[in-house]
């Protein structure tokens, strides 16, 4: 019988609270970078002297190499986006629901000898949840996408002299959701050269509430090399490795919304005026019909990541960090949905590569409590004409601040807040079932988040 020592317990118990919650995010492009309460109190800064938690499996699998003791470390970070959408025509705003997520991290390593540490990471590097109300005026588009990637990493890293590499296997599992509603007025009426528009239905005539949700599985991973140029300063770059992953056995779903609409004037002998709109648009639900329960597939790209860093610690209590951070997102060209009765839909995205700069300071009290800050700025992934309800980032700044609070020599708490500012941006809440342009755009889209993180770091 295998015997459960204290560190395996807790180990079991926060890997069971890690794969159990969801994951729920808005960051840059669908991306996320708060992987651990101490880094995000440093904005993420450093790759090149990562905190002692374990979330270099995540930062630099070759920090590790730099644990003594056993660690394991459990957080989770409260993100509460705020946003709207004002038409530049009609002024009329949309506004994001309130909601807050919960994004929970887990990591935790042992040394095995020889300058060896091994360990196990849960974490979500990708991940987005974006909830608008089924009455907002981008509902046509979409009114909730939701992206759950979550990542389990088995991690090895060693040190050999001033240096250390690391790396390890990623194995990923990837919900995806995306929810809209379907205009009545632009849909065709069967047999007729017309849409709905001709009868008299008004634009914005919600008739379908349309579902497509998926899973898949891929494995990637992730190396890392950290070298201490002296006492002083140190250097460290990681590689995440992109992955595809596909959701080939995805549901689409449509639920009818009833209308109470009637034709106005007879289409045939069978359609006397007066004919419930409804009855008529039944079919499309049907078994077989474009708007049926059928299965549907389609694929997203996480984006490989390169960070490059330095660390350097002006006196014995200071630690200064500043990392460069690229990011692949020209990998997200389009979203090609492909169904069973359906045309097929795709939607242009065209996004570009991210290039973000990370600031962060760590300040040693008397006693072990740290102090923590750092500020960020990214510039953003969406080009001009995909700027939607879906995804409507920008550049943005980002400021953290946080501490760590020691309770005994083996027990941290700690504390960070993070301040996310995105430049209000132009984008469109219409389409017009083509390559998208910029001439589409109707208004303007403004957003910030605020996020709230705790942590417990327990060596053994």
């Amino acid at each position: 019988m295998t015997r459960w020592t204290r560190p395996h317990r807790a180990l079991f118990a926060a890997l069971a609270f890690a794969l159990f919650c969801p994951r729920h995010a808005s960051a840059q492009g669908y991306g996320l970078y708060e992987q651990s309460t101490c880094m995000m109190g440093r904005a993420g800064a450093g790759v090149a002297a990562p905190c002692d938690d374990g979330s270099s499996m995540f930062f630099n699998p070759a920090g590790l190499a730099a644990e003594k003791t056993v660690v394991v470390s459990a957080g989770v970070t409260g993100i509460a986006p705020r946003g709207t959408f004002t038409n530049s025509t009609t002024a009329r705003v949309s506004t994001l629901n309130s909601d807050t997520f919960a994004a929970p991290t887990v990591y935790a390593a042992a040394p095995v000898g020889g300058g060896v540490v091994v360990g196990v990471g849960v974490f979500a590097p990708y991940g987005l949840t974006t909830d608008w109300p089924t009455t907002s005026e981008g509902r046509f588009l979409s009114y909730k996408s939701s992206v759950k990637s979550i990542y389990v990493q088995p991690t090895i890293a060693v040190r050999l002299g001033h240096a250390m590499i690391g790396g390890g296997v990623d194995i990923t599992h990837t919900s995806l959701e995306l929810r809209r509603r379907v205009d009545l007025s632009s849909q065709p009426i069967t047999g007729t050269p017309l849409t709905f528009t001709a009868l008299g239905v008004p634009r914005g005539t919600d008739f379908a509430d349309v579902d497509l949700t998926g899973s898949g599985t891929h494995v990637g991973g992730h190396v890392g090399v950290l070298i201490d140029a002296n006492d002083r300063v140190s250097v460290g770059g990681r590689y995440l490795f992109h992955q595809q992953v596909a959701f080939d056995s995805a549901t689409f779903a449509a639920t009818q919304i009833s209308t109470g609409l009637a034709l106005p004037v007879p289409l045939s002998a069978g359609l006397p005026a007066g004919t419930p709109i409804d009855r008529l648009v039944a079919g499309s639900f049907a078994t077989g019909g474009p708007l049926s329960s059928q299965t549907a597939s389609t694929s997203l790209p996480l984006p490989d990541q390169v960070v490059l860093g330095v660390a350097a610690r002006p006196t014995d209590r200071l630690r200064l960090m500043v990392d460069y951070q690229y990011t692949h997102w020209s990998m997200f060209d389009q979203i090609a949905i492909t169904t069973q009765f359906a045309p097929a839909s795709v939607t242009i995205e065209n996004f570009k590569d991210t290039h973000g700069i990370r600031v962060g300071a760590d300040y040693r009290l008397a006693g072990g409590m740290a102090l923590r800050a750092g500020i960020d700025a990214h510039n953003a992934a969406a080009p001009d004409e995909s700027v939607t309800p879906l995804l409507p980032e920008a550049a943005r700044w980002e400021a953290a601040a946080g501490v760590g609070v020691p309770f005994s020599g083996h027990v941290r708490l700690d504390l960070s807040y993070m301040y996310v500012h995105q430049q209000d941006r132009n984008g469109r809440t219409v389409d017009n079932g083509g390559v998208p342009t910029v001439a589409l755009n109707n208004g303007l889209f403004h957003y910030y988040a605020n996020l709230f993180s705790a942590g417990l770091v327990v060596h053994f």
